[in-house]
């Protein structure tokens, strides 16, 4: 009985590494499905559909100017003072509303020089759709970069990933991959996104220093200066029209890419 047990565990023992293969296992799984390979290539379809469902939100925010938008309102309520006012489904559905507004040309674009003609049938290959529509985005993504002169981070980005940057002259749009575009482009957003909110800090911070000496001066030392402060803020925020201030710079300083040029044009002066 015990020479029945080993024999077995020795066999398994002696199979090649290869059958713990992955893709060995799908294909031997293949065979007992319904439709064999065909049902099987079908579902993992159907799984990556769904993780690329679930991850284009994410990507989509991340490519767009919606990380500019929530980050200085967020540091505006924090200059402000008031806590939790307006609440983070006010300050990021706003900016969800604002970066449709700012996006729809880029998206419009999108659509018809790459998703249109690829349902219509006019262009049968799926990577030159995928090129025609991701164009108004790197475009867009481009202008960003290029109109807060952060091309620093694209050549970070270009160096880490192999990429010859000792002559930046020399470098194009076309030898920017989108996997170097992308964490550029967040970092250049980021760094305009808090130089706005410091200088929106300027002015609050003022007002604070005011209150706090003049408590300091008249000897309430126990009374907190936020308590004043606040009323202060809110007041001079609301007379001078601070939302409308804040929105208008923050849709102003995001640039419109050049529709008018031909996708070949990839070129950017001062930059790659």
């Amino acid at each position: 009985m015990l020479a029945l047990v080993l024999v077995p565990a020795a066999t398994a023992l002696a199979d090649p590494i290869d059958e713990l293969n992955p893709l060995t296992v799908l294909e031997s799984g293949a065979d007992v499905l319904p439709g064999g390979e065909r049902d099987l290539k079908s579902s993992l379809e159907l799984v990556l559909l769904l993780t690329v469902i679930g991850l284009a939100p994410s990507l989509l925010i991340l490519c767009t100017c919606f990380t500019r938008i929530v980050i200085v309102l967020s540091l505006l309520r924090q200059a402000l003072g008031t806590q939790s006012l307006p609440p983070n489904q006010v300050i990021v559905g706003l900016s969800l509303f604002l970066t449709a507004v700012v996006m729809m040309p880029t998206l419009e674009r999108s659509y018809v020089e790459g998703v249109q003609p690829y349902v219509a049938g006019d262009i049968t290959d799926a990577e030159e759709a995928w090129r025609l529509t991701r164009q108004p985005l790197r475009d867009f993504m481009f202008a960003q970069i290029e109109a807060a002169g952060n091309w620093s981070a694209v050549y970070m980005m270009l160096e880490y990933r192999g990429v010859d940057t000792s002559r930046p002259g020399e470098l194009t749009r076309a030898d920017v991959d989108m996997l170097s575009l992308i964490p550029a482009y967040i970092l250049s957003e980021l760094k305009v996104a808090f130089l706005m909110g410091f200088r929106l800090y300027l002015p609050f911070l003022v007002i604070d220093l005011v209150i706090s000496s003049m408590l300091v001066s008249m000897g309430m030392l126990m009374l907190p200066p936020v308590m004043i402060a606040l009323p202060f803020k809110l007041l001079l925020f609301v007379l001078v029209d601070g939302w409308q201030l804040v929105v208008g710079s923050l849709l102003a300083g995001i640039v419109q890419p050049e529709v008018a040029l031909p996708l070949a044009a990839v070129v950017a002066g001062g930059g790659p």
